[in-house]
């Protein structure tokens, strides 16, 4: 009978585990629903704590999708950060293998970060706004550090428009690519290579 009572025991989350638990939870329904339409009860009750407990780590709903959103951007930013001293072309190569890994792989919080995009609240929307800034601050960086482009190059106005410009096909191609399950990740990794290196040619 005790060893029955130990295994029911639920080990206690820390502080950032809970707070993980939570912001996976949330990327899950924000991936599937509107902003509008996701309830912070149903965040708590998914996770398995009082809705309470849920605002004190999240004071707001806009707080919890904010805080969505920021984590898969750093994580984002993370694996596609800029290797000092290797071309562009490499890097883009390596740093797209890395980034659809992660768009599969995080499938949720993928979907969750670009729904931003349409919420109804500016708040969230400016947090999104942010977010795909440091995307295409980080490429250009990446530009301005290669020798066959350099830092001239890289703050031409074209050149960030043609990033930005980018950064939205790129989205829209990875978000097709989770619905339709094809082609091979190489296949998009190509293609999402050529398209920027073509916007990019003189």
């Amino acid at each position: 009978m005790a060893a029955n009572q130990g295994a029911r025991v639920r080990r206690r989350l820390s502080t950032g585990e809970r707070r993980e638990q939570l912001l996976s939870v949330g990327a899950r329904l924000f991936s599937e629903s509107p902003y509008d339409e996701v309830w912070i009860e149903r965040v708590a009750e998914i996770a398995g704590v009082s809705r309470g407990l849920l605002y004190h780590y999240f004071p707001t709903k806009r707080d919890f999708f904010a805080a969505v959103v920021e984590r898969e951007s750093e994580r984002m930013l993370r694996m596609t950060a800029a290797v000092p001293g290797v071309p562009v072309r490499e890097q883009l190569a390596a740093g797209l293998d890395a980034y659809l890994r992660y768009v599969e792989a995080h499938a949720h919080g993928y979907r969750a970060f670009h729904r931003a995009d349409t919420a109804g609240d500016p708040a969230v929307r400016r947090v999104y706004g942010q977010a795909l800034a440091a995307q295409q601050r980080q490429i250009l960086a990446a530009l301005a550090a290669d020798p066959g482009f350099g830092a001239e190059f890289a703050g031409r106005a074209d050149v960030r428009l043609a990033v930005r410009g980018w950064l939205a096909f790129a989205t829209a191609i990875c978000l097709e690519w989770l619905r339709e399950g094809e082609p091979a990740r190489e296949e998009v990794r190509d293609l999402c290579a050529r398209a920027l290196f073509g916007a990019l040619a003189p």
